[in-house]
């Protein structure tokens, strides 16, 4: 009956936002992402202060207490705000009846009542709270918000191999991520500029492979300069324990990557017996794409993956495993004896196809241990499974060709959801950037969708931004290429068919006001219309 309600909230969503008086509009009840439905009455609103309590009537105590740490700040706490069983304030259940992820908020009199589908749904509406509340300097208007996702994952990727960052920096990139009710951290460990993750079985990948000579300066034109830095960082497994449980705390789940079988220099350097030739190589000081590549023709490569893979699901309990797959050149398979023997032993025609064994014997490694493996669309190039989840990021027909064939897909085209790139067209002020062009109202209007057949939609199960760090080198710099514009990527994770061109600016006034509570640095460019 609960999510007939919702049901029915969300139908007549559109109509009530034509009926709302001039000055309930005004009462700040803006939020983003935005909810389905919004009841917003004339009069009243409840006060929540620091001494307000928050009620669990059930066991949903850690979105309680995360939320209670969560306002700190704004309410200038020592300690987090009181968690109770019984008395009046902000009460939080959860209900079957409800979506997973979805909520249910009552405000009046008597204090705000938020029942969420599970813990994460809890954990949404205090969010959605925690916006309202700043927003109104501690009103929350009476009213009603019935809410829910529209894709299942809502990724936010983070590179931490060209540009190492620490663990406090990763906490803080999965609380703004959690703040915009996102609810997957895409970690990408290992590339050919540093292997981040420790590997017990082989230590030299972290020993020998998490540190370069030094790092190219600029884009790389000719000139060509390096700063002669040695640069590097790893993180222990330990490390690697604590960020997964502080996410999962957040109700995000860490998908790790592990570039296989391009992108491996840094690899190659610790362990030269995984390339063709076996050539000492260092680990890569500038960007781009280098031919050096794991050999997949040899068994001691599989091996190796396998050994690895076993130590990564230890460390990760998310049912996704990323093997990456992109940017693999191929010219060194062509000239090894060992490729070219496998090509033969399988039956393969080219070295494309080399690739497609490589990703299907892996896949079925995964499969074998109960996980499920996810990588960028060239793993489409070789020929995949259709159990194979796809990361559509050259564009929008990768992603709508897996679809319309069955695979699941997670949209994450480089034209809009590389938030790496420039903020706006004429860069001015901006700083060095890898280049490319993603502004806020870009990402605001797209339209996930477009182009595809009413078969495939069910198999896209979501969206991600991506946070290549070849010229990102702080979590400052982080901070200020992710916000605002990560406002405008949750509306489409989040609220895909219900955005709206004439509030967005409004609220997004709001969210910067938020974010500045939440000490975190957001770029003026969309707020001074700057182009």
């Amino acid at each position: 009956m609960r999510r007939f309600v919702m049901g029915i909230a969300i139908a007549v969503a559109a109509l009530f936002t034509f009926v709302l008086p001039a000055d309930v509009v005004a009462r700040n009840y803006s939020i983003v992402p935005e909810p389905a439905y919004m009841d917003i009455e004339a009069e009243g609103e409840y006060i929540v202060t620091g001494k307000t309590r928050i009620v669990v009537n059930d066991e949903a105590w850690n979105p309680a207490e995360r939320f209670a740490e969560d306002m700190m700040s704004y309410f200038g706490l020592k300690k987090p705000m009181h968690t109770s069983k019984r008395g009046k304030g902000i009460k939080v259940r959860t209900d079957i009846f409800v979506p997973a992820e979805g909520y249910e908020m009552t405000i009046n009199e008597d204090g705000v009542v938020i029942i969420g589908g599970s813990e994460a749904g809890i954990y949404y509406g205090l969010q959605t709270l925690r916006q309202i509340i700043v927003a109104n300097d501690g009103k929350v208007p009476y009213g009603f918000i019935a809410d829910e996702p529209t894709f299942a994952y809502r990724g936010a990727h983070l590179d931490v191999s060209r540009h190492f960052f620490s663990v406090a920096d990763v906490k803080n990139y999965i609380d703004i991520i959690a703040a915009h009710k996102l609810n997957r951290l895409h970690w990408h460990l290992t590339d050919d500029q540093g292997w981040r993750i420790e590997i017990k079985a082989y230590p030299e990948l972290t020993e020998k492979g998490s540190m370069r000579k030094e790092t190219l300066i600029g884009h790389g034109l000719n000139p060509v300069e390096w700063d002669g830095t040695p640069y590097g960082g790893y993180y222990t497994q330990e490390e690697i324990r604590e960020v997964v449980a502080y996410a999962a705390e957040r109700y995000i789940e860490v998908i790790p990557e592990i570039e296989m079988p391009g992108h491996s220099q840094a690899a190659l350097h610790a362990l030269p017996w995984l390339g063709c030739n076996e050539q000492i190589v260092d680990v890569w000081t500038t960007w781009g794409v280098t031919p050096e590549v794991l050999c997949a023709g040899k068994e001691t490569t599989y091996e190796f993956l396998e050994k690895v893979l076993d130590e990564v699901i230890e460390l990760f309990p998310s049912e996704l495993i990323h093997i990456g797959g992109d940017e693999c050149p191929k010219e060194r398979w062509a000239e090894c004896e060992h490729c070219q023997a496998m090509i033969k032993a399988q039956g393969l025609e080219s070295e494309e196809e080399l690739q497609g064994y490589l990703v299907a014997r892996i896949e079925r490694y995964l499969n074998s241990k109960g996980r499920r493996m996810i990588g960028w669309d060239e793993i489409l190039d070789g020929g995949v499974t259709p159990t194979a989840t796809v990361m559509s990021w050259r564009g929008l027909y990768g992603g709508i060709y897996a679809a319309e064939r069955g695979n699941d897909v997670v949209m994450t085209p480089m034209s809009l959801c590389y938030l790496n790139f420039y903020q706006t067209e004429s860069r001015e002020g901006e700083g060095l950037h890898i280049g490319g062009h993603v502004p806020f109202e870009k990402i605001y209007s797209w339209n996930v969708y477009e182009g595809m057949s009413d078969a495939a939609r069910p198999h896209i199960i979501g969206v991600q931004l991506n946070m290549w760090s070849e010229y990102i080198k702080d979590m400052d710099t982080v901070e200020i290429m992710l916000l605002p514009r990560i406002g405008a990527m949750c509306e489409v994770q989040w609220s895909h068919d219900r955005r709206d061109d004439s509030t967005i600016r409004a609220k997004m006034e709001l969210m910067r006001k938020f974010y500045e509570v939440n000490g975190w640095n957001c770029a003026p460019y969309y707020f001074d219309f700057r182009k």
